[in-house]
């Protein structure tokens, strides 16, 4: 009897101790599990993942993110990754529901058998996962019981291929790389199905900890937990034994050890063309939008012809730069105690190493200084005894560090350099064979630029370049850069004067004239500092007459002008000032090329873009481009011979005649104005050169009927550019270049001709109407709008007066022109310099 009360004791008062335990551990989790985060949302959850950029032809060109993420689904990622995860994790996770009873009290066991010295978790991976979407990363009771709480419930909500898919895309395994997808290119950039098993289970080794399992750092240690996880994968059933054995004794390769080229290696550099993307999606999507949400963005860029329009517009500023004749170099030394490992001290150097202009600029120290001559260690190049000779350098006089300049140009290596500086060079080899010939000492010039390119018809850009380097300055001179355009904005003027009954052969007086001004007396001058007297328009606009322009600009109104330069874009509100119609107020190269695009398309408004189509993660059309329909485009089969028909459904902003009116005199621009020496192509091309006062800015812009481009240059703090510099002479050379590879990919023809129109021939010195067979270099044929009879003879003055012994040119008499030697030995032709008295006007010629 008294062991039956004894035992009746002990059991009463440990079924009191577990109903005491039990409902205090239901209080517990009964407080605990009040108000804790909605387990319901990770159903939904849509993790931050990368967004990136295509090219046309479907090639990744660039990617942005805050995380590195690429998300698979539980089905596209292979079994062996799963299992490599749950073996190193959670190997009891198919079973358990949400915790695993048996593993923490084996974790619990071995705290107490090592006496706290080996302590390890026991959470589960669903446990994890809440840990991660949910709850914070703190070592706390309350923490845990949350998670096991949160856990149970989640497990009743996802499966459990749901609750790892969650698991493996969010976990961060170093190397900014977050999932299991972005690790696998990151470490050894390749897809999840490419994995081996030791490179599984490498990446099972990184969720606790990715520093302490580091490839190169930590090798030894990475590979021993790596045989662990392969050891559990072969105990748990998913490796053989013969698979088990020949993972654990193969080395850890991984991109970080140099066995794999980086993924990122086989991506274009980042450009000026993928970071205008991001600033204008950034802009339309938002920030964190963009960068978290996954976005497949279609970008229009034409890679061969940004690499043409790169190296056109670097040649150009380069050709300026060798001009002046003036070294200034990189400003970055390694010091004298580095030169023994100058390859590590040159790496950490920010210089350029994107400029490509035939061949490749490499980063390069001088090494030792000889008689005449230096010997160079260069980046990525074998050897520490390369030469730079002293032949190489005599076009440079040196600038020191206060900004003086040498009194002559070098004849030494020493003249320029010393031992340590950091310098550019590119090899020369022979235009022949190819064969090297020496190394050529380079220097980023300090005159910058920008080019842009686009389709007429739908505005897609085809290639932006927004400076000499990328790597060198980020600033897009093509999109944010805000310069005078000079004579480049005269089309407009002559739009709106097209628009308001001139014609091509409309007279207006070449004349001196005189405005007061708050700023003082403008005396606006032609380029040549000549007068012309009576001239037709198409005159006016192919030799770049400024006082024609002044005159047209004060008879239509200034307001008219504001009015057609906004209607095209070229500015938001501009300012009704008479300098603005020589271009004397700011805009973008990006908008000016846009606005001439419509002018070769017809008069309709073309929307610029660098993006033709924007997909979510989901693949969901966000944003399209191009709106114009094509029913034929649906259609199984056409007619041999008939090609789709694409409806426009655009804003007509200018007149169809008065378009092909205007581009028909920018055409006698390039054939025989002020691009014609500089523009020389085997297609029909219109465009208008642009120098602005004191040439501080040079422009050209031009199009064929199916592209429009323009180049612009100036330094970025404005100054004057130097005598003889000029739109024509420095950005037509660009214009001529990238266009000869333009229309070998896409073609050219003549510039349509509207139906409403007649051609008539016109003596375009005078005006004068000509007979239909009359011929000769004063013949042009000039198009009429139909039912507006041109009128001849009357002249239009602006309301200016004219002197009546004013100097006349002859008929046929052009400005005069003169030659002149560079500092490189090449002959250029210059006209001479026209003064603009006290107030900057903007357009020259």
């Amino acid at each position: 009897m008294l062991c039956l009360r004894i035992l009746g004791a002990i059991f009463s008062s440990l079924t009191l101790a577990a109903v005491f335990g039990a409902v205090v551990l239901g209080a517990i989790f009964l407080i605990y599990g009040q108000g804790l985060p909605s387990h319901d949302e990770l159903a939904s959850y849509q993790p931050k993942t990368i967004s990136r950029i295509y090219s046309g032809e479907g090639h990744i060109i660039d990617e942005f993110a805050t995380e590195r993420r690429l998300f698979a689904s539980a089905d596209e990622i292979p079994d062996l990754v799963k299992a490599a995860f749950i073996s190193a994790e959670d190997k009891n996770f198919y079973s358990h529901a949400g915790y695993d009873p048996a593993g923490m009290a084996a974790a619990l066991r071995d705290a107490i058998v090592s006496r706290g010295a080996n302590l390890r978790g026991a959470s589960t991976i669903t446990q994890q996962v809440m840990k991660n979407f949910l709850l914070d990363g703190s070592r706390s009771a309350e923490r845990k019981i949350k998670e096991l709480i949160l856990a149970t419930r989640i497990e009743g909500t996802l499966d459990k291929e749901g609750i790892l898919e969650l698991y493996l895309n969010e976990i961060f395994l170093g190397q900014n790389s977050f999932g299991v997808a972005a690790a696998a290119q990151t470490y050894f950039n390749k897809s999840l199905d490419d994995l081996l098993p030791e490179e599984v289970a490498y990446l099972a080794t990184l969720p606790k900890a990715p520093s302490k399992y580091h490839p190169v750092r930590q090798r030894e240690r990475a590979i021993a937990r790596r045989n662990f996880v392969l050891r559990e994968m072969n105990e748990n059933g998913f490796l053989s034994d013969i698979e088990y054995e020949m993972a654990r004794k193969k080395p850890l390769k991984t991109v970080q050890s140099g066995d794999f080229a980086s993924f990122r290696s086989n991506l274009p550099r980042r450009d000026y063309p993928t970071d205008e993307i991001r600033r204008q999606l950034t802009r339309d999507f938002g920030t964190a939008e963009f960068f978290t949400g996954g976005y497949s963005v279609r970008a229009t860029i034409d890679p061969t012809l940004q690499q043409v329009a790169a190296q056109s517009l670097r040649l150009g500023l380069e050709d300026y730069d060798r001009a002046q004749g003036v070294y200034h170099g990189t400003g970055q030394v390694i010091a004298a105690e580095q030169l023994g490992d100058w390859r590590a001290a040159l790496s950490k150097l920010d210089v350029p190493r994107d400029i490509v202009i035939n061949q490749l600029w490499r980063p390069a120290v001088v090494l030792e200084l000889m008689k005449s001559d230096a010997r160079l260690g260069i980046e990525g190049i074998e050897g520490d005894a390369h030469i730079l000779p002293a032949s190489d350098v005599t076009w440079a006089k040196k600038q020191n560090s206060d900004g003086s300049i040498s009194k002559s140009a070098a004849k030494r290596v020493k003249d320029l350099l010393s031992v340590g500086d950091v310098i550019l060079v590119s090899p020369v080899v022979n235009p022949e064979d190819g064969v090297f010939v020496n190394w050529s000492l380079r220097q980023v010039p300090k005159i910058q630029g920008g080019f842009v390119a686009m389709d007429v018809h739908t505005g897609r850009v085809l290639a932006m370049q927004g400076g000499f380097a990328y790597q060198h300055s980020v600033f897009n001179r093509a999109t944010q850069a805000k310069r005078q355009p000079g004579s480049s904005f005269k089309p407009f003027v002559y739009a709106a004067a097209l628009d308001s009954g001139y014609s091509p052969a409309t007279i207006v007086i070449d004349a001196p004239i005189e405005v007061d001004t708050p700023q003082g007396l403008w005396r606006p001058k032609n380029y040549s500092d000549k007068f012309y007297g009576p001239t037709p328009v198409r005159t006016g606009i192919e030799q770049s007459r400024n006082l024609m322009t002044v005159r047209l600009a004060q008879e239509l109104g200034m307001p008219t002008i504001a009015l057609y330069a906004e209607k095209f874009g070229v500015y938001d509100n501009m300012k009704p000032y008479l300098s603005a119609s020589l271009g004397s107020e700011e805009t973008t190269l990006y908008k000016m090329v846009s606005a001439y695009a419509m002018f070769a398309n017809g008069g309709e408004r073309v929307q610029p873009t660098l993006v033709d189509r924007v997909q979510d993660r989901n693949g969901k059309t966000v944003f399209l481009h191009d709106q114009r329909s094509c029913d034929d485009c649906r259609t199984p089969d056409l007619m041999a011979g008939r090609l789709p028909k694409i409806t426009s459904n655009r804003e007509r902003v200018m007149d169809p005649v008065t378009a092909y009116q205007l581009t028909a005199m920018m055409e006698g621009v390039v054939e025989r104005g002020t691009a014609s020496r500089s523009v020389n192509l085997p297609v029909p091309v219109a465009g208008k050169t642009g120098t602005t006062n004191e040439a501080k800015d040079v422009w050209f812009v031009g199009f064929t009927s199916n592209i429009s481009a323009g180049c612009y240059m100036g330094m970025d703090q404005p100054q004057p550019l130097g005598r003889g510099a000029g739109g024509g002479g420095m950005c037509g050379p660009v214009f001529n270049r990238f266009m000869e590879v333009a229309i070998e990919r896409y073609g050219a023809g003549e510039f349509t001709v509207p139906d409403n129109g007649t051609f008539i021939n016109i003596n375009r010195f005078t005006g004068a109407r000509l007979q239909e067979d009359a011929e000769g270099d004063h013949v042009v044929a000039e198009f009429f709008r139909d039912g507006s009879e041109p009128i001849f003879g009357v002249a239009f003055d602006g309301g200016f007066q004219v002197s009546s012994n004013m100097p006349m040119f002859a008929e046929g008499e052009t400005e005069e022109m003169q030659q002149v030697i560079t500092s490189t030995g090449k002959t250029i032709t210059v006209a001479p310099q026209a003064s603009f008295g006290s107030l900057s006007s903007g357009g020259l010629y």
